[in-house]
């Protein structure tokens, strides 16, 4: 069985911040431990220096067990990059390097009929038997049909980027569980995961044998899958680690009990720093006219110093104060009218009406044609006005469609991406951005941007470049420009999914006082309770209306 001892890291910023300042726990075997805590305290950092991506300033990591790793950018593969190639990130060092050369001679082998390209070719094809690569592709076989419902030689040179997000994910979630390794680092496997799939990951963490440290902002997801939770908490001097060692049910009140608990301390250890100090000034004082009193004064002194040196009790952990106000506007009473929309080669026609004001989740599997009904709303629509473009530079890939879906008078749509692809926003600062302005939105002066950032928990990346950002960050900044753009109908594609625990309740409240119309896709259980009404991508490809969330659709059967 696999464990992990992660003692004392420290870690320093290329600008010399400290971002992690002395992280301190352990991974027990066969536990399911959650890492949680505010966007940008460090947890893939943290996780990137477990796998061994990058080196710690100090302290040391101590692991047993062969080691399996789903990285960040699962679920955000728009390159080149194949179903095989997707599978090869989860397999073990040399089983990729040997596929790598079975790649390279393959490729050398297309433009040239040398005998030696192709014995180098039988070579590398026999390191790949020998490395245990056949057994692998059955072992991909079988993942394939789980996720993608083909065999792996029907979908290996697909490109990942056809997949949805959720199918990237399944595919190399089901990858890992099935394979032998014994510890799994997942970084946010259950962002773009419908919600049968997050409940696939829930089963499968509770009857796996495998030990698992997980990154999730998805409060569900940690009440029915985790055992133990790790929380990094922002301090000046870095985050350290908090553990709780139960599930997320018990873990508030226990967050609450012991802050409290650190508040009292606190309290009682800065009377007890007054008191000594009034004592040393009064003694200092008669001992300046009485000799008998400087042997008091001196005990005195040695006292408060005894008393400072061994220090105050540990400081109650700095709280994110992200406080998201979104404003919008008034609008035509009638904001959204499809009329036999139907979307190609994804859905059926459908007709519905959003009225002014509604709060409209949609919800479906994977791939059944959500972020594209989205994506057709933030484009304006069939032909849109003037005054229903987008309020925002995000690049909308066109959607092919039938009938018609219109937006009603004073509708500007504000969309948020959920892979946050802004190349709009790439390679400029949040200051400069925010103080440059755009066609959407005025500029703003040095000191209000920092203001607005300030409210979004950002004020501290102002000088950061929207790229380098964490997820997390990336999606409260989005949230933030739509704040200031003027939308009055707000268009959320899985808005939650790397937002930590406070933004995600920070959004509930500003979407609750918004005025406007929203239109949210989301996998999320605990967020969707707040919507009224719910558009349902159904498996048989019809969309229906729902007055409850509806969860178990299944994946739409189309020809793969």
């Amino acid at each position: 069985m696999a464990h992990i001892d992660v003692t004392e890291i420290q870690y320093f910023l290329s600008d010399g911040t400290q971002l992690l300042g002395g992280v301190t726990f352990k991974v027990s075997a066969g536990s399911k431990t959650a890492l949680i805590g505010p966007n940008g305290t460090g947890k893939t950092t943290l996780i990137k220096i477990i796998s061994g991506d990058l080196k710690a300033d100090e302290g040391a990591i101590n692991r047993s067990g062969s080691m399996g790793i789903m990285r960040q950018f699962v679920g955000q593969v728009r390159d080149e990059s194949t179903v095989k190639d997707l599978l090869l990130s989860t397999a073990a060092p040399e089983l990729a390097a040997a596929a790598a050369k079975v790649s390279a001679c393959e490729a050398k082998m297309l433009v040239s009929d040398d005998e030696k390209v192709h014995m180098r070719y039988a070579e590398a094809i026999i390191a790949w038997g020998d490395a245990g690569g056949y057994e692998l592709e059955t072992t991909w076989d079988k993942v394939c049909m789980a996720a993608l419902g083909i065999p792996f030689d029907k979908a290996e040179e697909r490109l990942a980027r056809t997949l949805s997000g959720g199918e990237q994910k399944r595919l190399v979630l089901e990858a890992l569980f099935e394979g032998n390794d014994d510890l799994l680092l997942l970084d946010e496997p259950d962002n773009y995961l419908d919600v049968p799939g997050k409940r696939w990951l829930e089963a499968m963490m509770a009857r796996s044998p495998k030990t698992v440290l997980f990154i999730s902002h998805d409060r569900e997801l940690l009440n029915n899958a985790a055992t133990r939770i790790v929380t990094l908490e922002p301090g000046h001097g870095g985050a350290t680690a908090w553990i709780h060692g139960g599930s997320f049910g018990s873990y508030v009140e226990a967050r609450k009990e012991r802050n409290e608990r650190f508040e009292e301390l606190r309290k009682r250890w800065d009377e007890e720093h007054s008191k000594l100090k009034e004592l040393v000034i009064m003694y200092k004082t008669k001992a300046a006219f009485r000799s008998d009193m400087a042997n008091r004064y001196h005990a005195a002194q040695t006292r408060l110093d005894r008393f400072l040196e061994a220090g105050p009790p540990q400081a109650i952990p700095l709280e994110q104060n992200v406080q998201m106000r979104l404003k919008g506007g008034r609008t035509a009473k009638r904001a959204v009218v499809a009329e036999k929309l139907g979307l190609t080669g994804l859905m059926k026609p459908f007709s519905n009406e959003i009225w002014f004001g509604d709060r409209v989740g949609v919800l479906g599997s994977n791939g059944s044609g959500k972020s594209h009904f989205l994506r057709l709303l933030a484009a304006g629509g069939t032909d849109p006005e003037r005054e229903h473009l987008p309020v925002s530079d995000v690049e909308l890939a066109e959607v092919p469609h039938e009938g018609t879906v219109k937006l009603g008078a004073r509708i500007r749509p504000g969309y948020f991406a959920q892979t946050h692809t802004r190349p709009d926003l790439f390679g400029r600062t949040l200051l400069e951005i925010l103080h440059r302005g755009d066609e959407h939105r005025s500029g703003m002066a040095r000191e209000a941007a920092s203001g607005a950032l300030d409210g979004y928990g950002l004020a501290g990346q102002a000088e950061q470049k929207f790229e380098s950002l964490s997820g997390g960050q990336q999606a409260r900044f989005q949230i933030l420009l739509l704040q200031l753009s003027g939308a009055t109908l707000l268009l959320l594609d899985e808005p939650t999914d790397n937002l930590d625990l406070h933004s995600g309740e920070a959004l509930e409240r500003a979407i609750d006082s918004f005025e406007g119309t929203v239109l949210a896709v989301t996998h999320d259980r605990w967020f969707a309770r707040s919507f009224d009404r719910f558009l349902v991508f159904g498996s048989d490809g019809k969309v229906y209306e729902s007055d409850t969330p509806v969860w178990d659709e299944k994946r739409v059967e189309r020809d793969r």
